[in-house]
């Protein structure tokens, strides 16, 4: 349910088509919504750029040098948050996991991975790591109920169509007391008040949703589900600040970026309003 009489933002597409889209607030949940939504057949459209970093595993520039260095770290950080459930088979699936380097990372450290990926191109190059256990989205239909012990979605929530089906499939291929790992930005953090419309993480129309503390948790009420912490992705800050200097001045200012960045993580620290945070959602027994 929408509120058509407000609108939170109106925010440019940046990174391909330069159109403009509004945000409009969900009544019912509290996340924005991207207004209008790309259809179905014109999505992939919006993905078509060679800046979209998760789709390959190129080092052309410092800047996405200093991507993979930070993905790195977070990878290893990652993988220690899902070893720390108590996991009964270690059977992982990773939606949207673009190059597989999670579930490589995972895999050798004896999880039994399955992915999905509808990049085509990232599909390919995730599998060659693998062992051909990556799939397309249509995969997800076809897989059998409460055979996860931990899903995963980093960053891949707020690209999703059909929202409320989708939360149901993450439900349904759920172990009765497996865990549900899901990582989005957050619009309510101090970089995208300071951002406002040019903040990065709004990403437009490529995220549909955007998401809050609170709205995490009322939607995943819904299902029965209860989100048990939240852990901060502090990083996020200062990338999504870097794009955000690009698409407000022209050009990426590293300094102002940096120090945006630490303001949002310092006052997070008090708020708990980090730029994109981990939300641990435990799947209920009933």
């Amino acid at each position: 349910m929408k509120n058509n009489h407000q609108i939170y933002l109106s925010v440019k597409d940046y990174s391909v088509s330069g159109e403009e889209f509004q945000l409009i607030p969900n009544a019912k949940y509290g996340y924005l919504e991207t207004t209008p939504q790309p259809s179905l057949d014109n999505l992939a459209s919006y993905y078509e750029s060679e800046d979209y970093i998760s789709h390959t595993d190129s080092k052309r520039n410092l800047f996405e040098k200093a991507y993979h260095t930070i993905r790195n770290i977070s990878l290893k950080r990652k993988l220690k948050l899902i070893n720390s459930f108590n996991s009964e088979e270690k059977k992982l699936l990773d939606i949207g996991c673009g190059t597989g380097a999670f579930l490589k990372i995972a895999k050798n450290n004896a999880w039994k991975v399955y992915g999905i990926e509808p990049n085509e191109k990232a599909r390919s190059i995730a599998n060659k790591s693998c062992n051909d256990s990556v799939f397309n989205t249509e995969k997800l239909e076809s897989l059998e109920n409460e055979s996860f012990d931990v899903i995963t979605l980093w960053h891949v929530l707020e690209h999703l169509p059909d929202l409320q089906s989708q939360m149901s499939t993450f439900k349904r291929l759920l172990k009765p007391n497996g865990t549900l790992v899901i990582a989005v930005p957050n619009f309510k953090s101090y970089d995208a008040l300071y951002y406002k419309n040019f903040w990065a993480a709004f990403d437009v129309p490529r995220h549909l949703w955007h998401f809050s503390k609170e709205s995490i948790s009322n939607l995943f009420n819904d299902e029965n589900m209860k989100v048990e912490k939240t852990v901060p992705m502090v990083f996020d800050a200062f990338y999504v600040s870097l794009l955000s200097e690009k698409y407000k001045r022209k050009a990426m200012s590293l300094v102002r970026a940096f120090f945006v960045g630490l303001r949002s993580n310092i006052k997070a620290k008090r708020s708990g309003e980090y730029s994109s945070l981990i939300y641990v959602i435990k799947n209920s027994k009933n």
